[in-house]
C-alpha cells in the first residue's frame, strides 16, 4: 500500500477499532489490565500529522507519462529507494510525465536525479504550449560519499529544482516536463507564490549599502554592515539574488526578505558565531548554497553556532548546504518554523549546546544526508524542547526525528517518511556521541505521530531499524517514555523497536505503547532486543508480514523484554520462535 503524500492539508491518521486485552505471544509477557477493563480508543482518536504545506506534491509514477516506473524498493543504494513513495518515472530523450493540477498554481519544483556525470533539461510545456524557460538538471548536488560513516554508501540521488511559471494556472490545467535526455522524476510541486512582499517602515535597505541585487558581484560587505547598523530594528533584503561569501554576526535584529521565492541569497556559510546576546529574527527569504560533498569540519551552514535566547528563524527556504542549522551555545526559547529545508549534505537541523524550551514546527525537511531534526543533549541538557507538526520526506542516511538524551522532550504531530539505510522514522535514543552527556530524563512525549514506509535495515548491525526506535545505546532508558496515538503505514520491517544499539544489552523500562493504528509492516509489530520492562495497550496491527512480536535480547544471556499487555490489542497474538535467524519480510 502507498500512503498518500502530504498536500497543504494536513493528514489525520485514519480510524482503527480497539479490542480486548490479548496475551502477546508466549515468551516476556504478563497481563496487567483487567478483562472487563474497557480499553480507551487507540488511533481512531490521533491528532493531525505534518506541516501545513503551501504547496501540493504529485508523484511522477501517478501521473501521466510515456517513461519507465523503477521501484518500488527499500535496497540501500538504489534511485528507487531514495525516492518518495520508493517509485519514480524514468525517462529517455523526447519522454515526458504530465501533471493535472489539482490547485490553482504559478511556480513549480521538481524533484530528479540524472545519472552520474549527467546534465541535460526539461521543457516545461503548461496545457500544451511550451513555456519560455525550461528546468536545468546537473548531478552536481548527487552521489555522496561518506566513507567514515560505517554502513553508508553513495546516496543523495536526488535534488531539488524550481520554476516560476509566469502565469496563473487553474485546477485541471496541465503541466508536462519535457526531458532532453535520461532523467528520473520522482514528483513535482505546485504552489500559487505570493507577490513579494513590501519592506517594513524604517528598515534598513542591503542595496541602499551596497548590495548586487542582480548576483553579479560579491555583497558580503554590504550584509555586514547593514546587520551592524541594524541592531535593533530590521534589515530588509528585497527581491533579487544576492552573493554572500562571508559569514555573518548577528545580534539583536531582523533579517527579512520578501519571501523564499523572491529574495535569493547565494551563500554557503551565511551564520557563524559561537555565541550571541540574542534577539535574532530571521525571516522570509531563501539561502542556497553550493556544497557539493561532506565536510564534517567544515561549518557549511545556514546557521553555524548560536543566534542567542529568544531568536526565531521563520519561512526560509534552505538548500544545498551541509546543515540547515547546526545550533550549539545559547540558543533558549529558539523558534523555528514554516521553513523548507532541502537537499542537505548532513542534518536539517541539530540542536546541541543549551536548547532549552525549544520550538521547531511546521517545517518540511526532504533529502537530507542525516538525521532531519535531531536534538543532542551535550555538553547540556536540553530541556522543553519540543518537534511538532513537521514534515519530513527521505532522509537518506539517517533517522527522520531524532531525540538524543534530554528532559522531558516532546515530539508530537509529525509526519516522517521513507527512511533509507542508518535510520528509523522516529528515534528516542541514548546514544552518547560525546562527553558529557545527558541521558533521557523527566517525561518524553512522543504523540499523535504518522510514519510512512519508515525504517530500514541496517547494514551495520545486518537486520532492522523499526519505523519507531527506542534504544538504551550507552545508558538504559530510565525516563518516563510515553508512545501515544501512532499511526505506522508499509514500514518495510518492523513498526516498534526496544534495543541497546551499543551491543551491551542496557536496559528500557518505563516506555508506554498507548494507541496505534499499524497498516502494513514487513516482519513483526513489536521487535525487542534488550530486556527491561515496557507496557503495550490499545495497538491495532493488520497486514502483519510474519508475527506480532520478535522478542530475542542480545547478549543472549539476557532476559527477555518483559512487554505488559494493557489490554486493546489486536494483532500482536504471535511470535517469531527462532532466535537463531531474522524473519524475513513478506
Amino acid at each position: 500500500m502507498s500512503a498518500p503524500h502530504p498536500s497543504r492539508k494536513r493528514w489525520r491518521a485514519a480510524g482503527a477499532a480497539s479490542a480486548g486485552a490479548i496475551l502477546l505471544g508466549t515468551v516476556g509477557f504478563t497481563a496487567t489490565a483487567d478483562a472487563g477493563e474497557a480499553p480507551r480508543p487507540a488511533a481512531d482518536a490521533a491528532p493531525l500529522a505534518g506541516a501545513e504545506l503551501p504547496f501540493v506534491t504529485q508523484e511522477a509514477e501517478d501521473a501521466e507519462h510515456d517513461g519507465s516506473v523503477i521501484g518500488p524498493d527499500v535496497t540501500q543504494g538504489t534511485v528507487a529507494s531514495e525516492a518518495s513513495g520508493r517509485s519514480a518515472v524514468e525517462l529517455a530523450a523526447g519522454q515526458s510525465v504530465t501533471f493535472t493540477l489539482t490547485e490553482a498554481a504559478n511556480a513549480t519544483t521538481v524533484v530528479y536525479n540524472v545519472p552520474e556525470g549527467g546534465q541535460g533539461s526539461l521543457t516545461v510545456e503548461v496545457n500544451g504550449q511550451p513555456v519560455e524557460e525550461s528546468i536545468p538538471l546537473s548531478d552536481r548536488f548527487q552521489y555522496f560519499d561518506a566513507p567514515w560513516i560505517a554502513g553508508s554508501t553513495t546516496h543523495h540521488f536526488f535534488t531539488h529544482e524550481r520554476l516560476p511559471l509566469g502565469q496563473d494556472l487553474a485546477a485541471g490545467d496541465t503541466v508536462s516536463f519535457v526531458a532532453s535526455g535520461q532523467v528520473t522524476l520522482d514528483s513535482a510541486d505546485f504552489e500559487q507564490v505570493a507577490a513579494p512582499a513590501e519592506a517594513p517602515a524604517g528598515a534598513l535597505d542591503v542595496t541602499d549599502l551596497g548590495a548586487d541585487p542582480t548576483g553579479a558581484s560579491d555583497s558580503s560587505q554590504a550584509f555586514v554592515e547593514a546587520v551592524a547598523q541594524g541592531r535593533g530594528g530590521t534589515v530588509w533584503i528585497p527581491p533579487g539574488t544576492y552573493q554572500v561569501n562571508q559569514p555573518l554576526y548577528v545580534e539583536d535584529v531582523t533579517l527579512q526578505g520578501a519571501g523564499s521565492w523572491h529574495s535569493v541569497v547565494h551563500s554557503s556559510r551565511f551564520v557563524n558565531q559561537g555565541e550571541s546576546p540574542g534577539n535574532v529574527h530571521i525571516s522570509d527569504f531563501a539561502v542556497i548554497g553550493d556544497v557539493t560533498e561532506r565536510v564534517d569540519s567544515n561549518p557549511d551552514n545556514f546557521v553555524n553556532g548560536s543566534l542567542g535566547p529568544d531568536s526565531s528563524v521563520s519561512g526560509m527556504w534552505l538548500q544545498h548546504l551541509k546543515v540547515g542549522l547546526w545550533m550549539t551555545g545559547n540558543n533558549d526559547d529558539l523558534v523555528v518554523e514554516r521553513n523548507r529545508i532541502v537537499d542537505m549534505a548532513a542534518d536539517g537541523l541539530n540542536l546541541n549546546g543549551s536548547a532549552n524550551d525549544v520550538q521547531v514546527r511546521d517545517n518540511y525537511l526532504r533529502n537530507t544526508g542525516d538525521d532531519a531534526l535531531a536534538m543532542w543533549s551535550l555538553p547540556q541538557a536540553n530541556s522543553g524542547a519540543s518537534f511538532d507538526s513537521n514534515t519530513v520526506i527521505q532522509p537518506n542516511l539517517a533517522n527522520g526525528i531524532a531525540i538524543y538524551g534530554g528532559e522531558d522532550i516532546q515530539v508530537t504531530n509529525n509526519y516522517v517518511r521513507d527512511t533509507n539505510a542508518l535510520g528509523s522514522g522516529i528515534a528516542i535514543s541514548n546514544q552518547a556521541f560525546m562527553e558529557p552527556f545527558f541521558p533521557l530524563a523527566g517525561t518524553i512525549t512522543v504523540d499523535g505521530n504518522t510514519l510512512v514506509s519508515a525504517g530500514a535495515l541496517n547494514p551495520n548491525w545486518d537486520h532492522p531499524m523499526s519505523a519507531l526506535r527506542v534504544d538504551a545505546y550507552n545508558h538504559a532508558i530510565e525516563a518516563d517514555i510515553n508512545i501515544t496515538d501512532t499511526t505506522v503505514l508499509d514500514s518495510p520491517w518492523s513498526a516498534f523497536q526496544f534495543v541497546s544499539g551499543g551491543g551491551t544489552g542496557l536496559a528500557t523500562n518505563r516506555v508506554t505503547i498507548d494507541g496505534a493504528e499499524v497498516d502494513g509492516v514487513g516482519t513483526v509489530v513489536v521487535q525487542a532486543e534488550t530486556t527491561g520492562e515496557v507496557t503495550v495497550q490499545n495497538v491495532t496491527a493488520t497486514g502483519v508480514g510474519v508475527a506480532g512480536v520478535y522478542n530475542c535480547p542480545f547478549p543472549t544471556g539476557n532476559a527477555p523484554l518483559t512487554i505488559n499487555d494493557g489490554g486493546g490489542n489486536t494483532g500482536l497474538d504471535t511470535e517469531w520462535d527462532d532466535c537463531e535467524t531474522w524473519p524475513q519480510p513478506e
